[in-house]
């Protein structure tokens, strides 16, 4: 009988501590806003007459692939405020003015409105605040720095901002992903 009851509290808390980390949003929302926010990236790289031939290498910062690495070892909820992050540091990035970029203004501002949906829809899964990762506000600071404004915020620096976020929404998605199917 005590073994039986164990087993139902057991059950009872592996249930609660897992439902309390996945929300609705994630279940129903998530992955229908990472397919829009990608596909509103292609289609600005599809209107897009940028070209990053002729881009100097000392213009390119190198993609945080190790935290990403950190991120995926770390709880589910640090996984969600780390991606809540990216998703946030991406809409800073963007926002700062886009005049050079030769995509569509409207595709951007359909982009950045699915993006920042997608960073409250998150955002509510969460319960309780996160620490920023200042690695990864410095990575983005960088990117502003050493590529749009060492680019002279031209076409082609936004092109290369273009791809980065793209590399960003699929390992974001990665991470997520990985976080709801260790879950279940």
């Amino acid at each position: 009988m005590f073994s039986q009851m164990l087993l139902v509290l057991l059950s009872v808390s592996v249930f609660s501590a897992a439902s309390s980390l996945s929300c609705r949003w994630m279940d129903q929302k998530f992955s229908q806003h990472s397919q829009a926010s990608l596909k509103l990236l292609n289609t600005m790289a599809n209107n897009s007459t940028n070209t990053t031939e002729d881009t100097a290498p000392e213009a390119t910062v190198s993609f945080p692939n190790h935290l990403y690495s950190q991120a995926s070892k770390a709880s589910a909820e640090d996984k969600l405020g780390f991606t809540v992050q990216v998703l946030e540091e991406m809409v800073s990035l963007l926002e700062g003015g886009y005049s050079s970029a030769s995509w569509e203004e409207n595709t951007e501002e359909n982009f950045l409105s699915v993006v920042s949906r997608q960073a409250v829809g998150l955002r509510s899964c969460s319960h309780h605040g996160h620490k920023k990762n200042k690695k990864l506000e410095m990575y983005f600071k960088r990117l502003s720095s050493h590529v749009l404004e060492h680019m002279g915020h031209s076409a082609e620096a936004w092109e290369l901002i273009r791809r980065e976020i793209q590399s960003h929404l699929k390992r974001v998605e990665l991470l997520e992903n990985n976080k709801h199917v260790n879950l279940l």
